[in-house]
């Protein structure tokens, strides 16, 4: 199979079940809007190590707010619970908390929630030192907590969702140029389906290592340009540059159609050789997404 001239490989990659929650923080201008959620994703671009994952997901226009001002939404997402929870908290009460005159709302669709993280009782409660007020606003149930710049709104509650994590595809190019370009085109695609998150990594990873054996990941050595002259290598001395891109969502069917799109975004960039994925026999994810099935529907 090929999309604009481009093989794809008929293979898959492995996705599993992972707790999703959306954050909505605004500000009183894009500027702060944008710092606070970086912020508070920080450190989020690998599942292998705490804290949990988190990626920025859209910018939300003031007219698709419930306080009317700039905001962005990020995702945050982990297998356990017990973890997500944690970590959720935390993220916004060290990077949304202190940053000039945010909020935060919860922005899973309420259908989809199918559990929740109350913020009784926790850091970010605590801080209002006993000041912090319930109230409804906004059409939301919030608490009020005053701090030195007026007030820090938070909703009262937050839902998760088991979502779909792993959909995964790598872009084998000839060049650096060529790569980095087809990964940038491929989160373009990817940005244009809802409630999905996109990102690309040079650090492709496998499951365990050889030497290290007690590493959670090590690095892809058989997806390596640098290694083609070791026995294992799986790509040709062609390729110069590989980038994976990485696809986490709501609902499985929003994961496909990103993978779909940004493949088929990615496939227009001149200099790309291949599009294919790494599987290992289900200690990654039990699901599987075959790239072919993509193009299929």
């Amino acid at each position: 199979m090929k999309i604009n001239g481009v093989p794809i490989d008929d293979t898959f990659c492995e996705y599993f079940s992972a707790k999703i929650g959306r954050l909505l923080i605004t500000s009183v201008n894009r500027k702060w809007a944008l710092e606070s959620a970086l912020e508070a994703k920080g450190l989020g671009r690998s599942a292998t190590i705490p804290p949990c994952e988190a990626s920025l997901e859209t910018e939300a226009k003031p007219e698709e707010t419930p306080d009317g001002r700039p905001g962005f939404i990020i995702q945050v997402i982990d297998r356990k619970l017990e973890s997500l929870t944690h970590w959720l908290i935390v993220r916004i009460r060290k990077g949304v908390v202190p940053y000039p005159k945010t909020s935060v709302f919860d922005a899973l669709p309420q259908n989809l929630a199918q559990s929740y993280v109350d913020i009784d009782g926790t850091m970010i409660q605590t801080f209002g030192d006993g000041f912090e007020e319930k109230i409804s606003e906004f059409g939301r149930d919030l608490f009020r907590i005053p701090r030195m710049d007026g007030y820090f709104h938070v909703e009262r509650r937050f839902g998760l969702t088991k979502g779909v994590a792993g959909g995964f595809f790598l872009i084998l190019a000839e060049s650096d140029e060529a790569a980095l370009e087809a990964a940038e085109q491929a989160l373009a695609g990817v940005a244009s389906i809802p409630f999905v998150v996109g990102k690309f990594a040079a650090s492709g990873t496998k499951v365990g290592g050889k030497v290290y054996k007690d590493a959670v990941a090590t690095t892809n050595d058989a997806y390596c340009p640098k290694l083609t002259h070791l026995q294992g290598s799986k790509i040709s001395v062609k390729v110069k540059c590989i980038y994976e891109v990485i696809v986490t969502g709501l609902k499985l069917e929003s994961v496909r159609n990103a993978m779909k799109t940004g493949i088929e975004y990615a496939t227009k960039v001149p200099g790309v050789l291949e599009i294919t994925s790494t599987n290992y026999g289900g200690t990654l994810g039990k699901g599987k997404i075959y790239l072919h099935s993509l193009f299929a529907e």
